[in-house]
């Protein structure tokens, strides 16, 4: 989630009942170097809900640095990234590179938990590298001996990357290799799909990552169905609402010009989800546009626009 789970999106999230949310993958190494963008990616959220930022790297001493770093600014969780499989971040050996060489994998986890200072250290992974090597009981044990206190599956291997479907049944060998909270990730996108993730993998709870963008309440969706609570999809109204605060949020966090740059991602996801009649066509259109406009001011104008005055299109 890489570029997606800033700061404006997770307090979209939280607006509409996400339990926790987790911030961009940051490199501990590129935070210690106080990078103005990367700092921008660990900042806090308005709002409730906890505040986990997730860390990355390559060396003990800059998980080390990194994790003091947000200890320090007050953070509430601190979340290893040992699953990404982006050829950039496992060409520099971290992400999930390092499920290919367990003793680098326990000496990071180490200087995690060392650098947290007491706080909550929590690890993300996959299923492995490869069919070959599907090593996640391995390296859960080897993180919950060390202190890691909950972990996160995503249920393909490094080189499935997105293709395929995940495979949650293979999540249970570790839930039953550890005795620390195991989540299930990946294609989890509705309570249905929720419900057999956790049915198949035995976790204890779920992750949703892609299916959230451009309906940050999904979460909280999905929350109230585990919890057999009532829900109410947001009207279109509330939508439009939090789509325009979000806008302004990015505004305020990255300046009018990279902010309207950085939200068209969730505009563009939002009109994809957008209860609207439209044929194909169109929504791509609507997209095309939206993603064109160069002033903040009007791109809200034209929003409403999409949102309120066809109010009474609303699909019931």
């Amino acid at each position: 989630m890489s570029g997606a789970t800033d700061a404006p999106m997770r307090r979209q999230a939280v607006r509409f009942g996400v339990p926790a949310v987790v911030s961009e993958m940051v490199a501990g190494e590129m935070l210690a170097k106080a990078r103005a963008d990367v700092v921008r990616r660990t900042c806090r959220h308005d709002g409730g809900g906890y505040w986990i930022v997730q860390l990355a790297a390559r060396r003990p001493e800059d998980m080390l640095a990194g994790a003091a770093l947000v200890a320090d600014a007050g953070v509430d969780v601190i979340d290893i990234n040992m699953g990404c499989p982006s050829k950039q971040v496992t060409g520099g050996q971290s992400g999930s590179a390092l499920m290919r060489d367990l003793g680098l994998a326990g000496e990071i986890i180490d200087a995690a938990i060392e650098g947290a200072g007491g706080r909550p250290v929590t690890l993300k992974m996959r299923l492995g590298w490869d069919d070959a090597n599907l090593n996640a009981p391995e390296l859960g044990r080897i993180a919950e001996d060390k202190g890691v206190q909950m972990l996160t599956v995503h249920g393909r291997t490094r080189c499935q990357f997105y293709t395929g479907a995940a495979n949650w049944r293979a999540v249970r060998d570790t839930v039953e290799a550890v005795s620390v909270p195991v989540i299930v990730n990946g294609d989890i996108h509705d309570a249905a799909s929720a419900r057999k993730a956790l049915a198949e993998s035995g976790a204890h709870g779920v992750m949703v990552g892609r299916a959230a963008m451009g309906q940050p309440w999904l979460v909280g969706e999905i929350a109230a169905a585990l919890d057999g609570r009532r829900w109410r999809k947001p009207a279109l109204a509330e939508q439009f609402d939090s789509l325009a605060e979000q806008v302004a949020d990015a505004q305020a966090l990255y300046g009018p010009n990279l902010g309207l740059r950085m939200v068209r991602k969730h505009v563009s996801a939002a009109v994809d989800h957008l209860d609207l009649p439209m044929a194909d066509a169109e929504r791509r259109a609507l997209r095309a546009d939206l993603c064109r406009i160069e002033r903040p001011a009007e791109l809200i104008r034209t929003l409403k626009a999409v949102y309120l005055d066809r109010t009474h299109e609303e699909l019931v």
